[in-house]
C-alpha cells in the first residue's frame, strides 16, 4: 500500500490558492498527478486565481483576497494549502481575515515563506490549525515530490514522521521565514508568541541583511516572553564584496542572547525539499 493511503475513507478536500505570486498550470498538473498516485483520498482543488497574472501578483489584491476567503468560508473544504510564496500576502491578510466566518475556524492551513503573513494573522486571530510546511511550488525543486508527499502525509493523515524532529514535547512552537516575520513585527498581522519557541529560516539573503533582520526581530521580541529561538537552514547566501565574518548561527545566537532570548540550536526547516512541518501551538507527542 502506498504511503499515506490508509487512514480514512472519506475524501479530504484541499483548496489551493495563491495569496502572493502565480503558480503554473504545469506545476499544478504535476502535483495533482502525484497526489492521485500517493494519496487518492485527497481531492486537490486549485483555484483558477492561482494562474492569474497581475504584474508581480497572482491577480489583483481583491482577486487574491476573494479566492482565499471563498475557500476558507467553504464548509466543504477541509484544508487550505498555499500554492507558493513570493510577495503579496501581507497586502491582503488583514482584509481577508476580517471576512472569515465560522467555517474558517475548522480548517487546516499550510504554507511557508511569504504565506507566513497569512499564517501569522490566522494564528493571531485563533482561526484554524496552522502549520509551516511544504507548498505545491516545491514540486519544482530537486526531490520536490518528497516535499509534496510529506505535506499530504500531514494534511491527510497527520503522520508524525513529517514533523521537524526537534520539536519539544509540551512546548509551544511557531515557524516563519526570517524576513517575513521581521517585517510583520509591530503590525496588525503579528501573533502573540509569548511562551513559544520561534523557529526561523532564510534563503538568498546577504549575511548583513540576515544580521539586520535578526536585530530587528530580536529587539522587537525582547521582553515579550519568548521561550526561545531556533534556527532552520539558511541557504543560497550570495557572496558580498567582502566576507561578513560571522556565520548565520553566530548571528542568531548573538542577537538572541543580547535580547534575553534563549538560543536553542538548529531546526530541520528551510526553503528546500527537506523542509519539515511545524504545527503552531502546543506540541504533544
Amino acid at each position: 500500500m502506498a504511503q499515506g493511503t490508509k487512514s480514512i475513507s472519506s475524501p479530504v478536500r484541499i483548496g489551493i490558492c495563491a495569496p502572493s505570486t502565480p503558480f503554473s498550470r504545469e506545476g499544478a498538473d504535476r502535483v495533482i498527478a502525484l497526489a492521485a498516485e500517493t494519496h487518492p483520498q485527497a481531492e486537490l482543488i486549485f483555484e483558477e486565481q492561482c494562474f492569474l497574472e497581475h504584474g508581480h501578483f497572482a491577480g489583483s489584491d481583491g482577486q487574491r483576497a476573494a479566492s482565499f476567503v471563498a475557500l476558507a468560508n467553504d464548509p466543504t473544504i477541509d484544508a487550505i494549502w498555499f500554492a507558493r510564496g513570493g510577495y503579496g500576502a501581507a497586502r491582503i491578510a488583514a482584509t481577508a481575515i476580517s471576512r472569515l466566518d465560522s467555517s474558517a475556524k475548522r480548517k487546516t492551513y499550510l504554507g511557508y515563506s511569504d504565506a507566513g503573513n497569512l499564517l501569522g494573522a490566522l494564528y493571531r486571530a485563533d482561526i484554524g490549525e496552522i502549520a509551516h510546511g511544504p507548498m505545491p511550488t516545491d514540486i519544482g525543486r530537486m526531490d520536490g515530490d518528497k516535499a509534496i508527499q510529506r505535506a499530504l502525509d500531514w494534511l491527510v493523515d497527520r503522520q508524525p514522521d513529517t514533523l521537524a524532529p526537534d520539536l519539544i514535547n509540551g512546548e509551544k512552537h511557531a515557524a516563519f521565514n526570517l524576513m517575513t516575520i521581521a517585517m510583520m513585527t509591530g503590525t496588525n498581522l503579528m501573533p502573540d508568541l509569548k511562551g513559544h519557541i520561534l523557529i526561523v529560516e532564510e534563503i538568498a539573503e546577504y549575511l548583513y541583511a540576515f544580521d539586520r533582520a535578526m536585530f530587528h526581530l530580536c529587539s522587537n521580541l525582547a521582553g515579550h516572553g519568548l521561550s526561545g529561538l531556533k534556527l532552520g537552514r539558511v541557504s543560497d547566501v550570495p557572496e558580498n564584496d567582502r566576507p561578513f565574518g560571522e556565520s548565520p548561527e553566530a548571528i542568531a545566537r548573538r542577537w538572541s542572547e543580547a535580547n534575553g532570548i534563549p538560543y536553542l540550536g538548529r531546526s530541520d526547516i528551510g526553503h528546500d525539499a527537506q523542509n519539515r512541518i511545524v504545527p503552531f501551538g502546543l506540541f504533544k507527542r
